[in-house]
C-alpha cells in the first residue's frame, strides 16, 4: 500500500513557501503522492452539507484554498518522483476539454505523475456562481469523464454525449500516461456503484474501519457487476482534516487514522487488509485555524510524519509501488 499526504493549501497561515517545503520533505520521507482539493467559495450563509441534516456554516477551513492544479504545477517543478493528485475537482463546474487539457499539460510537465480525482459537487452556491445546473449531477459527471477521456485519446477527438459535445478536432497536448487515472469521490450507494462501473478508482471519505470496509466491498461488488476486475482499480482513502498526528498515543475517542505514529500505522495496516491502495493524511491541510495545525507546528508535524512512514514500514504496510 502507498501513503500520501495532503498539502497545506487552506487556511490563513499557509503560504507558497510552506507548501513547497512540505512537498519536498514529503518526497524525501517516502510519501507516494501529494494531494490538493478544490473549493470555489465559502458562502456566508448556512448551507446543507454533503452529509445532509440541518443547514450550518461551512468551516473557516474553506474560506481560503489555493487553486489545486496551479499549486500542483508549481510543485511539479520542485519534485521529481512523487505523484500529484487532486481530490477533488468538482467536475460539473468545469468544461471537459479545458480541464482535460490542463491535466494533460500538468502530466507533461510532471513526467506522467498526475491523478485526477473528480466529484459531482454538493454546494448549490458553487453551481449558481458557475452558472451550471445542479440537477442530475451524477449523469453529468459521467458524461464529463467520457468527454475527458476522449480528449486524451487519438486525434481527431470527437464526443457526442447528453451534456457535452466535441466536434471532430485536434486537441493537444496528450498526457504522458496512456490513461490519466480518474478517481471518483463517492459516499452514497449510487455514487459508489457509478465509480465501480466507470472510474479507475474510488475516493471514499470514511470515519471508521467498519465504514471503510463496507464502502470498499460495495465498490468491488459494483466493479464485478460491470464486468471489471477490482484488482485493476484503486481505492484512495483520506484521513481528513483535522485528524491529528500526535507524539503520544490517543486513548478513548481516537479518530480512525489519527493518533501516534504507531497507532496510525496499525490503522494503515487495517486499511491495506481491507483492500485500500493508498491512504493520504490530510490532517495538515489547513493552517492557522481554530483546530488543527498552526504554521509554527509544521516542522514538528513533518518530523512525526517521518515516524509514521517508519512505523508503517516496520509493520509491512508499505508495499510495491511506494516511493521508498
Amino acid at each position: 500500500m502507498e501513503i500520501g499526504l495532503a498539502l497545506p493549501t487552506a487556511g490563513p497561515q499557509t503560504s507558497p513557501d510552506t507548501i513547497i517545503r512540505v512537498a519536498k520533505e514529503a518526497e524525501r520521507l517516502g510519501f507516494s503522492a501529494l494531494w490538493t482539493f478544490e473549493r470555489l467559495l465559502r458562502p456566508i450563509d448556512k448551507v446543507v452539507l454533503w452529509t445532509g441534516g440541518e443547514p450550518q456554516m461551512l468551516p473557516d477551513f474553506y474560506a481560503s484554498a489555493y487553486e489545486p492544479l496551479e499549486t500542483l504545477s508549481y510543485i511539479a517543478a520542485v519534485t521529481e518522483r512523487i505523484k500529484l493528485g487532486a481530490a477533488v475537482l468538482v467536475a460539473p463546474l468545469h468544461v471537459p476539454v479545458m480541464l482535460a487539457r490542463r491535466l494533460a499539460t500538468l502530466d507533461r510537465f510532471s513526467g506522467g505523475r498526475v491523478i485526477a480525482g473528480l466529484g459531482q459537487g454538493w454546494q448549490h452556491h458553487e453551481f449558481e456562481t458557475a452558472n451550471v445546473p445542479s440537477s442530475r449531477k451524477g449523469a453529468r459527471t459521467e458524461d464529463f469523464i467520457a468527454a475527458m477521456r476522449a480528449t486524451w485519446g487519438p486525434d481527431p477527438v470527437e464526443h457526442k454525449g447528453e451534456f457535452y459535445r466535441i466536434a471532430p478536432s485536434q486537441v493537444n497536448p496528450k498526457p504522458v500516461q496512456a490513461r490519466i487515472p480518474v478517481l471518483l469521490a463517492a459516499t452514497s450507494p449510487a455514487a459508489v456503484k457509478r465509480a465501480g462501473r466507470i472510474a479507475d478508482g474510488l475516493l471514499p471519505l470514511t470515519s471508521s474501519e467498519q465504514e471503510l470496509r463496507g464502502v470498499v466491498s460495495a465498490f468491488h461488488d459494483a466493479a464485478r457487476e460491470a464486468g471489471r476486475d477490482p484488482r485493476d482499480l484503486v481505492v484512495v482513502n483520506q484521513a481528513p482534516w483535522p485528524t491529528p498526528v500526535t507524539r503520544e498515543p490517543i486513548g478513548d475517542g481516537r479518530p480512525f487514522l489519527g493518533g501516534s505514529p504507531r497507532q496510525i500505522a496499525e490503522d494503515l495496516m487495517a486499511a491495506r487488509e481491507i483492500g485500500v491502495t493508498q491512504v493520504y493524511l490530510a490532517g495538515g491541510q489547513g493552517l492557522g485555524l481554530d483546530v488543527g495545525l498552526q504554521a509554527a507546528d509544521v516542522d514538528p508535524w513533518l518530523g512525526l510524519l517521518g515516524e509514521v512512514i517508519e512505523a508503517a514500514d516496520r509493520l509491512g504496510v508499505i508495499g510495491p509501488g511506494a516511493s521508498r
